[in-house]
């Protein structure tokens, strides 16, 4: 059985649009933290995509929230 975030990254535009810059901003932190020192343009685009990330969460749990409020035609067992 899929769980509602598996539902809607296949029937989700949105939600599944925002899955992926989520990744993207993930995968550029990730390169960030296995540097050893940063430069200061670094710390700010660390900084800055640290808040785009929560951003990007924020609005994929709401999606979610509002997805699991629906009635459960869409969940298929």
């Amino acid at each position: 059985m899929l769980t509602p975030r598996d539902q809607l990254l296949t029937s989700h535009d949105e939600f599944r649009r925002l899955a992926q810059e989520h990744t993207q901003y993930a995968e550029r932190l990730d390169s960030l933290t296995q540097k050893r020192y940063l430069t200061e343009d670094e710390k700010l685009e660390e900084v800055r995509l640290k808040k785009l990330k929560l951003r990007l969460k924020d609005q994929m749990e709401s999606i979610e929230r509002q997805y699991r409020q629906q009635p459960q035609q869409h969940q298929v067992a």
